[in-house]
């Protein structure tokens, strides 16, 4: 890492390298990660009406988030900032990730501070998450907890398939 990049820790829709290059094009993944002591929760209040994932502290030793390691430049950091919310509904800190071999790395990553646990995620942002856990090769039982978790259909039609589009080869 330079000083014109810094380290992102993704873990919710971010996960998926397309989806996080939409937003940030320099984004690079490093690899596959985890931060313990937290869990994946879709109740980040989003501002279309729908849940959004947050990497939850429970201090629980046997919890943990599995993400994605980026480099993003500093330069392209505001675009990353206007698209999560930053100040809104999620803040940034950093935190102590590890990949598998325990070895840990400092990043920044963004986590909820506006949470409602009355809402769903749309199916396109689950399916975000969901691309970006099976991209990171996470393990079944990973992917099948993301599978669980309920979701509604978003009305904006628009909205939908542009989300949706990023995945239609060009």
């Amino acid at each position: 890492m330079t000083e014109e990049t810094l380290h992102y820790f993704a873990y919710g829709s971010n996960l998926s390298v397309k989806r996080l290059q939409k937003r940030v094009p320099g984004a690079t993944p490093l690899g596959v990660y985890f931060l313990p002591e937290h869990q994946l929760l879709f109740h980040k209040q989003g501002k279309d009406g729908s849940a959004k994932c947050d990497a939850a502290h429970t201090g629980n030793p046997t919890d943990l988030v599995y993400g994605v390691l980026y480099t993003i430049p500093r330069r392209e950091k505001p675009f990353l900032d206007l698209a999560e919310g930053l100040g809104v509904g999620y803040q940034s800190r950093d935190v102590t990730i590890f990949d598998a071999d325990q070895q840990p790395q400092t990043a920044m990553t963004y986590y909820a501070i506006l949470i409602n646990r009355r809402m769903a995620p749309y199916s396109w942002y689950k399916s975000h998450v969901l691309t970006g856990a099976r991209e990171a090769g996470r393990p079944a039982e990973y992917i099948e907890k993301i599978q669980q978790i309920e979701a509604v259909e978003d009305q904006d039609y628009e909205r939908e398939m542009l989300e949706r589009s990023i995945y239609l080869p060009v």
